[in-house]
């Protein structure tokens, strides 16, 4: 395998989740989604729920947290124990997502999904970078199937999600979410289906199907 480390970044609903434990389980490798708020909250001592709802937010002025310094921090990655304490509750949760990004590349393959993990590891000649969009309607039909959310309001759902994640990149990055220039590979799952966006990713990260 000639990339050990591959990142899913996805719009809401794609199927993005599915995708990259599929790829996961092909390759034999640890998958990080829900897992990586798990172990956040451990060593940060927080609730995963805490966690899990302040660790992705749009902040109202990138340009005020550039002011303080904040976004030169994060591109660093370079956080002191005094650095951490005078950041927001968000912020600190996002260090330790950072490091603990990091830490995991470093240790071994695995298959990360979300969480800006293409940015962090951008520097990394062993990764290979993912995004996984679709077509609004699939992408609602699918967040009523698996999340039972209401069919008259999933492409609500569906374009807030993608608000916040947008909002979150470009806060942690200073990059446009979704842009392809910022990933090896883009995939269209409702053109191509789950299965068919699979075996792209282990071909083009060089994992091979023997298909």
């Amino acid at each position: 395998m000639k990339k050990c480390v591959i990142t899913i970044s996805r719009q809401c609903g794609s199927g993005g989740h599915t995708i990259g434990k599929t790829v996961a389980e092909r390759l034999g490798i640890p998958f990080y989604d829900k897992k990586l708020v798990q172990i956040v909250a451990e060593r940060s001592g927080l609730s995963p729920e805490t966690v899990e709802k302040q660790g992705e937010y749009h902040t109202p002025s990138l340009l005020c947290n550039i002011a303080t310094g904040g976004y030169s921090a994060y591109a660093s990655h370079q956080y002191s124990a005094e650095n951490r304490q005078a950041m927001r509750l968000p912020d600190q949760i996002n260090t330790y997502q950072t490091e603990l990004i990091k830490e995991l590349a470093e240790k071994e393959p695995c298959v990360i999904v979300g969480r800006c993990a293409d940015s962090v590891l951008r520097d990394r000649e062993d990764c290979f970078h993912v995004f996984v969009f679709g077509a609004l309607g699939d992408r609602a039909d699918r967040v009523v199937a698996e999340h039972g959310i209401d069919a008259k309001a999933a492409e609500g759902h569906v374009r807030e999600q993608d608000k916040k994640r947008a909002a979150y990149y470009k806060h942690i990055t200073d990059k446009v979410w979704g842009m392809s220039s910022n990933y090896d590979l883009c995939l269209n799952s409702s053109k191509l289906g789950i299965d068919r966006c699979v075996e792209l990713i282990l071909a083009a990260a060089g994992a091979g199907t023997g298909l």
